[in-house]
């Protein structure tokens, strides 16, 4: 074999070789180290002048995800460790190569991680003070062909580690098989004497890239010792070629061990032990390399919990070592592992070894009610049972209704032609001008609200798995959504995944250990004419000791019948349903009936309330613009009628700056600076929300400067006169005393009406258990803020009362303007009550939460807004008290005349 020779391999998770290529770049870099290179590595590899035209690939030399231990205070225990040559090169000595790498230190939580829900985050961000801490020290040296020595001297990367002077010694070989694979080696810190900058030794655990050789998985399958899963290519699948064995079982997820009967008598610890005397409940297959000719290296990692995503670093203590081959004319995957050993005293010192341990993998080319795992396979010893060493058998199975699709996997109903009779009383008649949903469409799958009888809530999601021949997918209502005609409204077969995680008191049957999380696979018939689905289920019993065959932990005995609600329908009708099992009442897995209620809407509600809410959004870019505008002309008018200006009343101008001021101020920070911890939700139409936000905030602020920039005019008039206007100062200061008391105890009984609600709802919360939300105050003070803000006219109405005025002093486009602003979204509120989708998402145009909206308010607002109008206009064409009696009216013109002589007010009593 050429010593030089690559492979094709694949790392799809190892975010490591770009961490290198960024400090190579982007950190200062020392030119040269303060510690001779002879002094430290002169014994192991004696340096040697390069020859410049001899360079080999950078990937010469490297490792990733490598284990360490040791190297207090600077790298925490929980980092992982990965090298690579960055540049490589032939020296005068036959078979001593010049390495430049970096050596690097990464902590677990900056790993990549592979999350299931990572199609639902639309531009996901990291929390804040999260410390991208890492440590990296830049190297060079020698690296011996011959023996695998590796020996070079360097620097740390990073402006408090640029002193430290460190060097590494690595055993690298250059060609390696299962049981020699191992790199190790030491760092040390050569700054002797230097406790501050220095850090203990650390031991380095890594595996070898380099010139791998398949000799233990070779020699199995020329002796024939992979036989489980002979002829059984009829009913298995390929993984394909190359990397994509690697994708498919690594796509698979989180594998569950099911340790079989004999378990009771002999040895199932994979572990050989190191797993403190409890079987791992899962393993996981993480990648070391994926050759182009299916070869694979995985570490098999185990756990007594499900986990998601790669962990960075791997535990010697729970991992094996694995090779494998893709056998693709008997369709099955075999591997070979070892364990690894030696490494307690010290990781520098660790071996493989214990390589009896044999597995087999393949992917059944059909699913079943009872077997929903894309991948399966089982693991065993190679030694007889009286050998020391021997393993039990073992299988295991991938993630049940699993999102990965191996190409040509079909679904196989088994259980169909048993509903006949359960489902034959739960099919209601047809009714007529009713649509349901197409089986096929995306209404299929919803959000859901899992209650029992002891009224306990949890919350899920159900989904369908396949319908009729064809698996469902995200994408797969546009190529099926048609509409459904006669023809077409048979019996579907389809089945379903439900699924939901209940409180830690939630009981489901006689278990009364806690129950984490639900999964019920179903299959069963749809009849798109009645919206009723009635499905078989079953449900994965998790064992205590884990040592019970997989038909002992199923419970297939329950019905689940489901009941979608039409299309079409006015009124709040969604999906409910029903699992009810049909055990006898003393079988310990009997539960009682379980109600299941959808949070979800429909794709035609969905498109209903989008519509409705860009609706909204230009209602409310329309109706801020129409307020600037007729404040526009309220200036003009007092422009071109300078009298009439101190006739307003500053107690309606202040009121109004502030209704404009605070949203500003409380949204001061949105208006400018992007949130970086908001979420961003796609609704469905694009960022138009988001740019109705700034455009709100930036006409909202314009309003505010026009409504200042009128109450500054009013008040200088007044200041400006000198005290000829005292006597309005006057009336607005008896304004202030009679509006004062009533926001006051307008806003106390807001308070209290707001205590009483969430007493309410506490009380159901404690009865039902249910996920009521409670009011916050600030909520129910906005409302009444709103409130006050409708009747912003109730001020100069009775400003005008007190100094009896007549002036025209509000332009009729002014108050008949805004007073129409803040009335039409009450006017939408009733017409959105009775035409409007029941599944409201507004929030935007006549948002609850800053008005009171109801049938009642949203009539009596409108009215009292209408009849304010109306006095106000009364007012500045007869005067302030024309509404009232005439004896008020007449005591008001004896008020208002001053006393400046005895003849005068004679006169004027005559007169009156």
């Amino acid at each position: 074999m050429n010593p030089n020779s690559l492979r094709t391999r694949v790392f799809p998770i190892n975010p490591f070789p770009f961490l290198s290529i960024f400090f190579f770049f982007s950190l200062a870099i020392p030119t040269s180290a303060s510690t001779p290179y002879d002094q430290y590595c002169k014994d192991v590899v004696p340096a040697s002048d390069p020859i410049a035209s001899r360079s080999q690939p950078d990937s010469l030399l490297r490792f990733d995800t490598a284990y360490y231990t040791g190297g207090d205070p600077f790298l925490g225990p929980q980092d992982a460790a990965s090298f690579r040559a960055l540049s490589a090169s032939e020296t005068q000595t036959a078979g001593v190569f010049r390495i430049d790498g970096i050596l690097t230190f990464l902590g677990p939580r900056f790993a990549s991680i592979n999350t299931g829900n990572w199609t639902r985050m639309i531009n996901p961000h990291l929390p804040r003070g999260v410390s991208r801490s890492r440590v990296g020290f830049r190297l060079t040296g020698y690296w011996s062909q011959a023996d695998g020595k590796l020996c070079m001297i360097g620097s740390g990367m990073r402006s408090s580690l640029a002193s430290v002077n460190v060097g590494l010694k690595l055993n690298y070989p250059n060609s390696s098989n299962l049981e020699s694979s191992l790199v190790t080696g030491t760092l040390e810190c050569l700054d002797a004497g230097d406790d501050l900058t220095c850090f203990t030794m650390v031991s380095i655990m890594g595996f070898s890239l380099r010139n791998y050789e398949y000799k233990l998985v070779d020699g199995e399958n020329e002796n024939g010792r992979f036989v489980m899963y002979d002829g059984m290519e009829n009913v298995s699948l390929g993984f394909g070629t190359g990397p994509a064995v690697c994708k498919a079982v690594r796509g698979a997820g989180i594998f569950e061990l099911e340790y079989m009967e004999d378990c009771g008598s002999v040895n199932c610890d994979p572990l050989g032990g190191g797993s403190g005397g409890i079987l791992p409940g899962f393993m996981s297959f993480n990648d070391i390399e994926c050759t182009s000719e299916g070869r694979v290296r995985y570490l098999l990692d185990f756990a007594n919990t499900s986990y998601n995503g790669y962990r960075l670093p791997f535990n010697p203590s729970t991992v094996l070592v694995a090779e494998g081959a893709w056998n693709g004319k008997k369709k099955h995957l075999d591997l070979v592992a070892c364990r690894i050993l030696n490494f307690k005293d010290t990781v520098a010192k660790a071996s493989l070894g214990g390589c009896s341990i044999r597995l087999s993998l393949r992917s059944p080319s059909t699913m079943t009610l009872r077997s929903r795992s894309t991948v399966v396979g089982q693991m065993w010893s190679n030694k007889t049972m009286n050998d020391s060493g021997y393993l039990g058998r073992i299988s295991f199975e991938s993630p049940r209704n699993g999102n990965t699709r191996v190409e040509g996997l079909r679904y196989e109903y088994t259980e169909v032609g048993n509903l006949s009779k359960s489902c034959t009383g739960k099919i209601t008649g047809k009714h007529k001008n009713v649509t349901y949903p197409n089986g096929y469409s995306s209404d299929m799958r919803f959000d859901m609200t899992v209650r029992n009888s002891k009224g306990q809530v949890a919350w899920g999601y159900s989904s369908p798995l396949s319908i009729g021949d064809r698996f469902y997918g995200y994408g797969v209502q546009s190529e099926f959504a048609v509409p459904v005609s006669d023809s077409q409204s048979g019996m579907l077969n389809i089945s379903y995944v439900l699924s939901f995680n209940p409180h830690s008191d939630f009981q489901l049957g006689g278990e009364k250990r806690s129950i984490k999380y639900v999964e019920i696979s179903a299959e069963g018939t749809y009849d798109a004419a009645t919206g009723v689905l009635c499905m078989k289920g079953c449900r994965h019993v998790e064992s205590r000791n884990r040592t019970f065959a997989k038909n002992e932990s199923l419970d297939c005995e329950m019905f689940i019948n489901i009941q979608y609600a039409p299309l079409n329908a006015k009124d709040r009708s969604n999906v409910k349903g029903t699992i009810e099992s049909n055990r006898n009442k003393l079988d310990p897995l009997h539960f009682e009936r379980i109600e299941l209620f959808a949070n979800s809407i429909s794709i035609l509600q969905a498109d209903e309330s989008i519509w409705r809410m860009d609706l909204e959004i230009t209602m409310v870019l329309i109706s801020n613009t129409l307020a600037c505008i007729f404040l526009v002309l309220q200036l003009f008018h007092v422009k071109k009628n300078p009298d009439v200006l101190p006739f307003i009343s500053v107690v309606m101008l202040t009121v109004l700056t502030l209704a404009h001021m605070i949203p500003l101020v409380l949204n001061f920070e949105a208006l400018f600076v992007a949130n970086r911890n908001r979420q961003n939700v796609f609704l469905g139409s694009g960022g138009w929300l988001e740019v109705n936000e700034v455009l709100v905030r930036v006409i909202t602020m314009v309003a505010f400067l026009l409504q200042f920039r009128l109450l500054q005019q009013t008040w200088s008039t007044r200041v400006g006169g000198a005290g000829s206007w005292d006597r309005l100062w006057v009336s607005d200061k008896k304004v202030l005393y009679f509006s004062l008391p009533l926001y006051v105890g307008g806003g106390l009984l807001a308070w209290f009406v707001h205590l009483w609600k969430n007493s309410y709802n506490s009380r159901l919360l404690r009865l039902r258990q249910f996920g009521v939300q409670q009011l916050s105050f600030w909520g129910d003070f906005k409302s009444f803020a709103g409130l006050v803000l409708d009747g912003f006219l109730l001020p100069q109405i009775v400003f005008n009362a007190f100094c009896d005025s007549k002036e025209r002093a509000l332009a009729p486009a002014f108050y008949v303007g805004t007073t129409v602003v803040r009335l039409l979204p009450h006017a939408y509120d009733l017409y959105r009550a009775a035409h409007g989708s029941p599944w409201n998402f507004g929030g935007i145009y006549a948002n609850p939460r800053m008005d009171y909206y109801s049938t009642a308010w949203d009539i009596t607002i409108s009215c009292g807004g209408l009849m304010f109008i109306v006095l106000i206009y009364l007012q500045q064409q007869f005067g302030g008290r024309c509404f009232l009696p005439k004896r008020f009216r007449e005591s008001a013109v004896y008020e208002k005349v001053p006393v400046v002589a005895s003849t005068e007010l004679t006169t004027r009593e005559v007169i009156s």
